[in-house]
């Protein structure tokens, strides 16, 4: 984890750094936006994230479709895990699903939620683009 430091720090580091890079031209420079938290610029500098993979594959490689009403104010909604992939995968994914529904839904945690009750229809759609489906739960 890289220290925290101010912007009248790190403009003083950046600075130091400018003066050394001239008598040191054969060596990398050490880049000052790796220390920087806030600019005036810009706002809060968050940190370059890296895509990982989310979700969790199940053993026998199926992908479980759940009905769920617990928490949601008595709505239904579909929950699809088993799936992996990048954020963005299952973000197209899920709205592929959404677009063929005519619903909503979200990806949450690994998870793809469709805010309808068409378990059958999903499992379709599903099946047709090569996963292997089991409807879970009631």
């Amino acid at each position: 984890m890289s220290k925290k430091i101010s912007l009248a720090d790190w403009q003083q580091q950046l600075a130091g750094s400018a003066a050394t890079e001239h008598s040191m031209a054969n060596q990398p420079a050490k880049t000052a936006q790796a220390d920087l938290v806030y600019s005036t610029a810009g706002g809060r500098i968050k940190a370059e994230q890296s895509e990982s993979l989310q979700g969790e594959r199940y053993a026998d490689g199926a992908l479980r479709i759940k009905r769920e009403t617990k928490g949601r104010g008595g709505k239904t909604v579909l929950t699809i895990t088993g799936l992996t992939g990048t954020t963005a995968e299952l973000t197209t994914l899920c709205t592929e699903l959404k677009k063929k529904c005519a619903c909503g839904g979200a990806v949450k945690d690994g998870v793809i939620e469709i805010q309808a009750d068409k378990r059958e229809f999903v499992a379709e759609l599903l099946q047709q683009k090569g996963y292997k489906v089991k409807q879970a739960g009631g």
